[in-house]
């Protein structure tokens, strides 16, 4: 057996949510090995749907470009029942967001996440899996088999299971994962056809019984090119599967749909007739809802389908699983660098599993209900569906004093907004053109006075913390160019529309985008030590 260096962080499983972990790890200088079963990425346009709040997230990495230049846009979706159109839902979203529903192959996602983790000098180890682990009060001893047939020892500080439904580290750990499947079984497959629908639209299209029940459905996604979309349906008889393990989810089964199986549910349910050609692949799959009792163990953590599976309804599986990598990652790496103490992790659990959990229900509900049939109004239903509504107000790490009730409060995400001026730009830029590539906390110090913002930005220089200034709209007086300091004008009134400040504000802004604090500018300096103390000792979860 070989035993090799000690690492920081080993990650099972190098999807969507394994890469995510790697790549915030990486960018908090914290050293990962990724190790992947599988030999090669899977050619399948699984999970499809990037949300908003995702592309956030990539964009503060410095990768949503390249997302944008490979993805489609999903403008809305056609809902049809008994061959007559029930809704039209358009995923129009506030003009202060700053992208929008996209879909993208599940490959080329993974692709391009691994070409940024690669550019960190990490890379995927392909054809490794892990057999078991150990954790003890110093680390975790995990043995590998590896892509040669031998067996590897490793030794790291924190493990952690991104290798969904079934995961072998979830199981390893005994975390109990309640749910139940559901009764039918679907197939997929990536096709091209000939219809003429709006461009960016996926249909939804259900007969329905005379007792009220679905019997037939049809759910179409576009992909990048041209007629391109991944349709799942109800699977024939000849086709049904049984699931290998009693967590009943993902693809399954030797057999495989043929373009005919497709092609006579269209016949069936499509809004207007058309025909498929060019099927990529398809499958067979199930679907579970299931979430673990508790998000990790001592030093072992899971994320994404490992910790919560659910319906596909909204695209929420992988954008969730995202965030949940993205929460853990900058966490990590304060207790591993020393900043912050292991208490720090338990808010894992705290923030994530509630998400989780409200996830599952309401993909259940829309799954077998409807989106439409949801009672929020269709605003709060399409920011929730994008992800930017997700918060951990009740969470231990919501600290500082709460604004007013219209406002971001601790928790919060931290709202993008336009129309900022910096003095040698000669176009206006966004809030998330000051955070790119800032891996760490940034505090935003609002004022219109010069030395309110002075001594705020000292105080924070004193905590090791990295501040931007954004003076008022109404800061004319002295050019921003002559601050001492990173700052712009909220030139457009942009940031106060949104933050609404309660005069002279800071806002602590975490790695992951969330909001971690909100103070009086004449606080600062207490505000900021509050914040610090509470990385160092959370406070239980409020749940």
């Amino acid at each position: 057996m070989v035993h090799t260096p000690t690492t920081d962080v080993l990650i099972v499983g190098a999807g969507p949510v394994g890469l995510s972990a790697a790549a915030e790890l990486r960018r908090h200088r914290v050293r990962c090995r990724l190790v992947e079963k599988l030999p090669a990425r899977l050619p399948y346009a699984k999970a499809v749907g990037v949300q908003p709040r995702t592309l956030e997230l990539w964009d503060r990495m410095g990768l949503a470009r390249t997302v944008l230049e490979c993805a489609a846009v999903m403008r809305g979706q056609l809902i049809l029942v008994n061959g007559h159109e029930v809704a039209r839902i358009d995923l129009n979203l506030p003009p202060e967001v700053p992208y929008r529903f996209a879909a993208l192959p599940q490959y080329e996602t993974e692709r391009l996440l691994e070409e940024y983790v690669g550019g960190f000098g990490t890379a995927v180890e392909r054809g490794t899996e892990l057999l078991s682990f150990a954790q003890d009060a110093d680390g975790v001893t995990a043995r590998l088999r590896t892509a040669s047939g031998g067996q590897e020892e490793v030794r790291a500080g924190y493990l952690i299971g991104c290798d969904g439904a079934h995961s072998t580290v979830r199981k390893e750990l005994g975390l109990a994962f309640e749910g139940d499947a559901f009764a039918e079984e679907y197939m997929l497959g990536d096709v091209e056809t000939d219809w003429d629908l709006p461009h960016g639209y996926g249909v939804r299209s259900m007969h329905r019984a005379d007792d009220g029940s679905t019997d037939d459905l049809l759910v179409c996604i576009p992909l990048p090119g041209t007629g391109r979309y991944r349709m799942s349906m109800l699977v024939p008889p000849e086709l049904s599967t049984r699931a290998p393990d009693g967590v009943a989810h993902g693809l399954e089964g030797a057999r495989v749909p043929e373009l005919a199986h497709l092609q006579a549910v269209v016949d069936r349910l499509a809004p207007r007739p058309a025909v498929l050609s060019r099927l990529r692949w398809s499958s067979v799959f199930r679907i579970s809802h299931r979430i673990v009792d508790r998000y990790g163990e001592g030093r072992v953590f899971v994320a994404g389908d490992a910790a919560h599976i659910h319906p596909p309804t909204g695209a929420q599986g992988m954008n969730t699983g995202v965030q949940d990598a993205c929460n853990l990652a900058w966490k990590l790496a304060l207790v591993v660098r020393g900043e912050a103490g292991a208490a720090l992790l338990d808010t894992y659990d705290d923030e994530r599993r509630p998400i989780g959990e409200e996830v599952v229900g309401r993909t259940v509900r829309h799954a077998t209900q409807g989106i439409e049939t949801d009672p929020d109004d269709p605003r709060t239903v399409l920011l929730r569906e994008a992800q930017l509504l997700v918060g951990y107000r009740d969470g231990p790490l919501a600290g500082g004093v709460h604004g007013p009730v219209d406002a971001p409060q601790p928790g919060d995400r931290a709202p993008d907004c336009p129309g900022l001026e910096a003095p040698a730009a000669g176009y206006p830029l966004r809030l998330l053109d000051v955070l790119r590539g800032r891996a760490e906390h940034v505090v935003l110090l609002y004022a219109a006075d010069r030395t309110d913002l002075a001594e705020a930005w000292a105080a924070a220089a004193g905590h090791g913390l990295e501040a931007v200034a954004i003076r008022a709209h109404e800061a004319t007086a002295v050019a921003p160019d002559v601050l001492p300091f990173p700052g712009y004008r909220d030139a457009a009134g942009e940031f106060a529309r949104l933050y609404r400040p309660d005069g002279p504000t800071g806002f602590v802004v975490r790695p992951d985008g969330q909001l971690g604090a909100r103070f009086p500018l004449a606080g600062t300096q207490a505000a900021l030590s509050d914040y610090l103390t509470l990385l160092s000792a959370p406070a239980p979860a409020h749940r």
